[in-house]
């Protein structure tokens, strides 16, 4: 295996670290949530306007407009993540990719240019109190009264619905036909009348998700990104990006080197924790698991160059990403001793409680996203082509 760049692209990544050394400090904090503050929003134009972000949307749209180059791509996330720099985006990395796709050219023109800016932030409506695992068991309804159609139902684990400009969402809208057949993807704004947001309190103290109740809100019918009744092929489409989304390798390498600079510097019995034998194999084992994750992901970049299908290794990414970097927050936690156990406003608290947060969040996204007995049934049973767990019927009464 030849992991060697060219000249060509290692000279793009020594453009890309120079604009680093004299740009990060404009840029907001990498672990903040949402894009619509105005430093993001500021940060974000200045990406754009280097093709840093949103580099392969037409410029018609909001984009840079360059020309797809997968190896430049990934490049400027590896930099960015060993900066330790917040990346720029495209717009919601779910929604964006999804419309460009699947949208028609109003719609590309209406949604496209202000989410790639930050200027309309999304929140994505798919599961249900009764329908998590089996999202195409979805209840909440859509029926069409003149030129809208009227939604009456709930969503619940719907993350940053309380900051959203707009929503994605699943309805069915044809209540006759196959569960997988019904459903359909309507776009349309958190301000419309008849939604009400109620925040979760997680354990990590923060509001991340919600539930949200919709009665009698009315969507016009041109707020549906593909056919009626064609939601389910959309949404895997939205999927998709979003379980990639959850295993960036680059951001896992970068956990990796905070650990290793933490284990530096933290002690037991005067000794530094990197020198102890037993923290030092387990170390050494998250940092196979974590070389083992970069290189899956070299794989399915390869697949990419080559426009073929990656298969197993695109499958894995979300279960192995998501189940790693809960495991490498957990070692941190322990090497800061007894201090590791502090949360909230503790005056000895380390980093702001970030370990703490990550640890606890990633513990929900092994969960959240699809879980991880699901992706591995969705491995098994697609990517290994294994046969499906025998469903039985229920006896009649």
């Amino acid at each position: 295996m030849d992991l060697a760049y060219s000249p060509e692209y290692e000279q793009y990544r020594m453009e890309v670290r120079q604009f680093l050394d004299t740009n990060k400090d404009q840029s907001p904090p990498p672990y903040g949530r949402g894009n619509g503050d105005g430093k993001a929003r500021d940060w974000q134009k200045l990406l754009i306007e280097n093709g840093y972000a949103a580099r392969t949307i037409p410029k018609e749209y909001g984009g840079f407009g360059g020309e797809p180059d997968i190896l430049k791509s990934h490049i400027i996330a590896e930099e960015f993540a060993s900066a330790g720099v917040r990346p720029g985006h495209s717009g919601d990395n779910r929604l964006v990719p999804t419309v460009l796709e699947l949208g028609t050219e109003d719609q590309k023109q209406w949604l496209v240019p202000p989410t790639v800016r930050g200027d309309m932030i999304w929140c994505q409506g798919y599961s249900e109190p009764g329908s998590g695992s089996d999202l195409a068991s979805l209840s909440t309804r859509a029926i069409v009264d003149g030129d809208d159609f009227v939604i009456n139902g709930q969503k619940i684990w719907t993350s940053g619905a309380q900051h959203a400009d707009m929503i994605f969402c699943l309805v069915r809208t044809e209540p006759d036909a196959p569960k997988h057949q019904g459903i359909s993807y309507l776009v349309f704004s958190m301000d419309t009348p008849g939604i009400e947001v109620r925040p979760l309190l997680t354990m990590t103290g923060e509001a991340t998700f919600n539930e949200v109740f919709f009665t009698d809100v009315r969507v016009p019918k041109h707020q549906i990104i593909g056919n009626r009744g064609e939601g389910w092929f959309v949404a895997n489409n939205t999927l998709k990006h979003e379980r990639e989304g959850l295993g960036d390798p680059n951001q896992a390498e970068n956990r990796f080197r905070e650990i290793v600079d933490l284990m530096q510097r933290e002690t037991m019995d005067s000794n530094r924790l990197i020198d102890n034998p037993t923290y030092r194999d387990r170390l050494l084992s998250l940092q196979g698991r974590m070389l083992a994750m970069k290189f899956n992901g070299m794989r399915v970049l390869t697949s990419q160059i080559k426009k073929e299908e990656p298969g197993l290794p695109r499958w894995i990414i979300k279960l192995q990403g998501c189940e790693l970097n809960h495991q490498m927050a957990a070692m941190a936690i322990d090497s800061m001793g007894e201090l590791g156990i502090l949360y909230d406003d503790s005056p000895y608290l380390r980093d702001h409680g970030r370990w703490q947060q990550r640890y606890m969040m990633d513990l929900g996204l092994i969960i959240g996203g699809g879980t991880a007995q699901i992706q591995k049934n969705m491995i098994g049973e697609r990517a290994l082509g294994l046969p499906k767990e025998p469903k039985f019927e229920k006896p009649l009464n």
